[in-house]
């Protein structure tokens, strides 16, 4: 699906050194992301860097591609505390919800994706240790979200075409 940004919202895709997060139609959101062979400093740093332009962007995930790093690294923190995920890999899925997803390299585009409910993640620790998560609900949701990042999937490809709609990302605030 091509994205026809409208003018009221071209200034949120505005590369800036403040705002670090790749905006569409940058080449690296659509690769697939590489594996993590070990969990270095320099992962651990890119990890902890993630953490917090999520969090100056206002979202609840982040993949690597979004910041630029064609690397299996996604962070999410559908709740108080950040989840780091190296090399995450869905072993189980069950249920559907269906609810709104954005995107920080898409902002200001928003509309309705199905999911599954439920699932089981593998990946490697923010220490590199081999762990495993159970997740539901929105914390399913985001882990989807961004393990489609790592295959060059952004949300838009599986959207329902009709629910698309723009607005600015504070406009939900009000």
């Amino acid at each position: 699906m091509e994205i026809v940004v409208p003018d009221a919202y071209r200034h949120l895709f505005d590369q800036e050194s403040h705002a670090p997060v790749v905006k569409i139609p940058a080449e690296v959101l659509r690769q697939t992301a590489k594996p993590i062979e070990r969990v270095t400093n320099r992962h651990k740093f890119l990890a902890e860097n993630m953490v917090k332009i999520m969090r100056q962007a206002r979202g609840i995930g982040i993949a690597a591609p979004q910041v630029g790093v064609s690397e299996r690294l996604i962070v999410v923190q559908p709740d108080s505390q950040p989840i780091i995920l190296y090399n995450p890999e869905i072993l189980e899925m069950e249920g559907s919800q269906i609810g709104e997803e954005g995107c920080l390299s898409i902002p200001g585009l928003y509309g309705d994706v199905e999911r599954a409910a439920w699932l089981k993640v593998k990946g490697l620790d923010r220490k590199g240790r081999e762990s495993t998560w159970e997740m539901e609900g929105m914390a399913a949701r985001v882990v989807l979200h961004e393990v489609d990042h790592l295959d060059g999937v952004l949300f838009t490809d599986k959207v329902d075409a009709a629910t698309l709609h723009w607005r600015l990302p504070d406009e939900e605030d009000e």
